[in-house]
Order: C-alpha cells, then sequence, then structure tokens
C-alpha cells in the first residue's frame, strides 16, 4: 500500500478547477498527474473546462482508470465537464453535493475572478489552494485581491513564489506558500537508448526528417503554440543567421523542425515568414502540423539535438521540461519561469532564488547556469500591458545571440551534446529540481496535509479602517 494511504470514505474531497484532466492541454496534463499521484490520500473532483466542451450534462468516473495506472482499488476521481472554469451558484452547489473540504486552482488568476469575488463566503467553509504562476515584473499589484483570496499559493516558478509575497506583504506570513515546479511523466518523457523496443521508432523519425541522410545531421526541435510570445519569427531569424555562417552542405544538413500551427490570429503566418527568409535554396525548417501523442512527441525530442524557446514571456515552459526529461539540451530566453529550468547559480554557488533586490537573472546578475542549457539573455525589456494587465515587462532577446547559441551547440558534436543533455535530466528527475510528476505531487500533498492542518475558517466579517490608505508602492527594485 502507497504511504500515507487513506481508505477513500475517510479520504478529504477536492473540487479542482482547470482544464478538463483528459484533455492534453499544459494544465490538464498538470492537473491529471496531480490526481493521479495523490488518489490513496485525496478524492478528486474536476470540473474540467473547454471552450463549448463536446461533452457538457455528461459525468465521467475515471477511477477504475486510475485504479490500473495506481494499484489501487478505491481511487475517486470524477470529472464534469463545462463550458470554462464554472461560475457562483454551480460552486455553491457542488460544494454541498459533492461534500467539498477544498477548491484547489490551475490557470490564470482573471478566469477565476468571480470565485474571488465570492471568496469571503466560500473561505468560510472550504479553504482554496492555487497553484499559480506569473510570466513576469514588476511584481503585479493588481493580483493582489487574487493572492489575498487563497489560503494556499503553490508557485509554480521561484520567480511566482518571489511575487506572491512580495505582492502580499505582511499578509503572506498568514497564508501557505511554497515551490511547486511542474512536473511530467518519466513514463512518457524518457531518454531511449539504442537498447530499448523504441528506439527504431527514433530513427524512423529521424531519417524522415533528413530525407535518409547518412551524414551527421544537426536537428533543432520548438514544440509550442504559434502565438506572439513565443517569438517565433525570432526563432526563425536565429536559424537564418546560424545557417548563413556555414558552409552550404553543412547548412543542407541542418534542420529545424517546428511543432506547432503555420497559421494563427494570435500569432502570424509562419509560411510567409519562412519563404521570406529562406527562399527556395533552404527547404530544411519543417513544420508538423499534425496532432501526435505523447509517445510520438518523445520521439520528436529524442530524435532533437537541442529544444528551443525565445519567448518574451514564459511563465514556466513545459517543453523545456518534456526536453530536459529526455536528456535534450535547452536554449532558452532568460525570463520567467525558464530561467529556473537553467539552474543559475547565486554568489553563494546556490541554485538562484529571486529576491526583492534581484528578482529576475534576466538582466545577467549571475552568469554560471547548468551545462545542459544554453541561455539567451534578453537585449532589452518593455513595459507592456492591457487592461486587465496593466503592467508588464515583455523580455525580448537578439536573434543574433540566439544564433551564437545554437552555433555554439552544433560545433560541440552529437557525443558532447548528449553528455550535456543527460547531465541536465538526471538533475531534472533528481530531488533538488524534481521536475517529475512524482516530485511535484508529493509537494502538492504536504502543502495541503499542512493547511488541513493548520487551517482556520474565515472570519465572518472584516474591520477595515477606511481612514487608512493602503499605500500601492513597488515592492522591488526596477533597475538591479
Amino acid at each position: 500500500m502507497k504511504e500515507g494511504y487513506i481508505p477513500q470514505e475517510q479520504r478529504k474531497n477536492i473540487l479542482l478547477l482547470t482544464d478538463d484532466i483528459r484533455l492534453h492541454s499544459g494544465v490538464g496534463n498538470v492537473g491529471k498527474e496531480i490526481a493521479i499521484h495523490s488518489a490513496h490520500k485525496y478524492n478528486w473532483y474536476n470540473l474540467g473546462g473547454a471552450i463549448q466542451h463536446p461533452d457538457l450534462g455528461k459525468i465521467f468516473d475515471i477511477s477504475e482508470d486510475v485504479n490500473k495506472v495506481t494499484g489501487l482499488t478505491d481511487s475517486k476521481v470524477v470529472i464534469q465537464p463545462n463550458n470554462g472554469y464554472g461560475e457562483a451558484q454551480q460552486i455553491r452547489e457542488l460544494i454541498k453535493k459533492e461534500n467539498i473540504d477544498a477548491i484547489f486552482l490551475i490557470t490564470d488568476p482573471r478566469y477565476f475572478a468571480w470565485l474571488f469575488q465570492i471568496e469571503n463566503e466560500i473561505r468560510k467553509k472550504t479553504p482554496i489552494i492555487y497553484l499559480n504562476i506569473w510570466d513576469d515584473y514588476p511584481a503585479p499589484m493588481y493580483n493582489k485581491a487574487y493572492y489575498e483570496s487563497c489560503d494556499a499559493l503553490l508557485g509554480i516558478s521561484k520567480q511566482t513564489v518571489n511575487i506572491n509575497k512580495l505582492v502580499l506583504g505582511e499578509k503572506a506570513k498568514s497564508r501557505i506558500i511554497d515551490y511547486v515546479p511542474h512536473g511530467m511523466n518519466t513514463k512518457v518523457f524518457y531518454p531511449i537508448s539504442e537498447d530499448l523496443s523504441e528506439y527504431k521508432e527514433v530513427v524512423e523519425l529521424k531519417n524522415n526528417i533528413t530525407k535518409g541522410s547518412k551524414e551527421d545531421s544537426f536537428i533543432l526541435f520548438f514544440n509550442s503554440r504559434n502565438i506572439r510570445r513565443k517569438s517565433i519569427p525570432d526563432t526563425l531569424l536565429a536559424w537564418k543567421y546560424f545557417i548563413d555562417k556555414l558552409p552550404k552542405e553543412e547548412a543542407q544538413n541542418c534542420y529545424f523542425v517546428l511543432h506547432t500551427e503555420i497559421v494563427s490570429e494570435a500569432g502570424t503566418d509562419l509560411q510567409v515568414v519562412t519563404d521570406y527568409l529562406f527562399g527556395e535554396d533552404y527547404k530544411n525548417v519543417i513544420f508538423s502540423t499534425n496532432k501526435v501523442n505523447s509517445s510520438q512527441l518523445n520521439y520528436f525530442y529524442n530524435v532533437a539535438d537541442a529544444q528551443i524557446l525565445l519567448s518574451s514571456a514564459e511563465g514556466w515552459g513545459l517543453s523545456l521540461t518534456e526536453a530536459l526529461l529526455t536528456g535534450t539540451p535547452i536554449i532558452a530566453n532568460v525570463t520567467g519561469g525558464m530561467q529556473d529550468q537553467m539552474r543559475f547559480e547565486d554568489y553563494r554557488k546556490q541554485w538562484y532564488t529571486p529576491d526583492a533586490d534581484i528578482p529576475s537573472n534576466h538582466t545577467g546578475a549571475y552568469q554560471k547556469h547548468g551545462e545542459w542549457a544554453f541561455p539567451v539573455f534578453p537585449s532589452n525589456r518593455s513595459l507592456v500591458g492591457s487592461p486587465p494587465t496593466p503592467y508588464i515587462w515583455d523580455d525580448r532577446c537578439n536573434a543574433e545571440d540566439a544564433a551564437e547559441r545554437i552555433m555554439e551547440l552544433y560545433q560541440m558534436g552529437p557525443k558532447e551534446r548528449k553528455s550535456k543533455g543527460m547531465k541536465g535530466y538526471k538533475w531534472a528527475i533528481g530531488d533538488e529540481a524534481g521536475f517529475t510528476s512524482e516530485h511535484m505531487s508529493q509537494r502538492v500533498v504536504n502543502n495541503l496535509d499542512k493547511l488541513f492542518e493548520t487551517w482556520k475558517p474565515r472570519s465572518h466579517y472584516e474591520l477595515i479602517n477606511t481612514n487608512q490608505v493602503e499605500e500601492n508602492k513597488l515592492p522591488h527594485k526596477l533597475i538591479y
């Protein structure tokens, strides 16, 4: 029996508000892994969000499937498909009907504004736990009411933990705030060596990409959505700068595979960009647009010599985590949670943790990092915003700098690249990083246990001195 096992009827019931955990979205996968790996201790009810959900009106009990995966006989994991993440009366009814002991949130806080508006009512009986993330500074003081509406804030990135504390100020002391980075399933993403049966699939995929070339090829991989902040045109430009420095014969044996949509209203027309940059002379920019399952995606990472992600804003960057778990080096812009995965080392020779003095390493304060990482430091920070998020930095890196990192990897050769990638793999699955489903879920369980042991219901009323106006000042340096 798994350590900490509690019989089903004695478990706390947790309402999970996020994507339908059967879907292959980032937060959906995270929610699924947490539910599966903690099913021995908690019962989960997922109000599974989607846009125009095709299963609306149905309820799915996937407990038997979870039992098969976990070896349990009495798990309880139920999914109720929903358009969006819920609304106030629906949550009230579910709390009563399913005897809910806590609400667990995953995704952007603006999707839960309706829930935070009734937190005074909810938290008198039911605590709210928020697995949250924020892309960048300045610390979003406009999120303060959201953070104050939660009893536990689990930050996916070290930066998010720091932001939660900076924004809450003294009120941070009355809440559980902890670091719970994303973790992926190591039975899905893993290095495929020659002795594994799947290796033939990797070889076949490589042959399809390189058109059967017998010479040593170099393959760069990109896996993410075609949206503006992913900076895909800049990434293509970096690839252009890189191949232009190579002799033609070598350039023709270098391949850039992008698993993304070619055209997107939220991004751009990547085919037009590619045609403009590369013309007829170079045909090795390859778009993978078909949906692939997790096994096939694992093959792509294993084929790749490196994974690249130059997002100007990125809370975490799951494709980097997936690459690390396959032993593949990463090239990434130093921003948001991506810098966690590069393991920068501070002046104490410790894994860098943001604070009010150096809230982010996007300025390059610390240069030493894990051997598996090839960081590209932003060349500028632009303060952008919108009505819901009035200010946030946009960290833009230079395509020429990214091209240099690609060249650095290229010149190493396959053995050295693989050696560095495997060092990243060992770190990622180890206890310090713990970017695995098991580590992530155990961190969640530890915090849930602590919450249920210490939680005090919200008081029925709160006295506010309206003669005192709280100063809304910036809680950290802007230049550092």
